[in-house]
């Protein structure tokens, strides 16, 4: 009857160690799976800073033609449009 009680007070100990270790495991994942996810979204907003960068210089090389009087008003607007979409 003691060994028993025993084993059963075992068996209660490795299964609250064992929850224990499982929840620990998945915060672990969690917080890499969340690290990861603001590593991409630094990525993106650099990604994204790039293409505005690109796109500001693209403008001011149209609106130099058109200040040159290379391109027309409408060339502008459609080339710009273009840019911007």
């Amino acid at each position: 009857m003691l060994t028993n009680i025993i084993y059963f007070a075992v068996f209660i100990i490795l299964v609250f160690v064992l929850s224990i270790a499982v929840k620990a495991i998945t915060r672990g994942v969690e917080a890499k799976q969340t690290i990861k996810d603001e590593k991409n979204l630094e990525l993106d907003k650099e990604e994204a800073e790039k293409q505005n960068v690109e796109i500001v210089t693209q403008i001011k090389e149209l609106k130099n033609l058109h200040d040159k009087g290379i391109i027309s008003d409408q060339e502008f607007q459609k080339a710009k449009e273009k840019i911007l979409n």
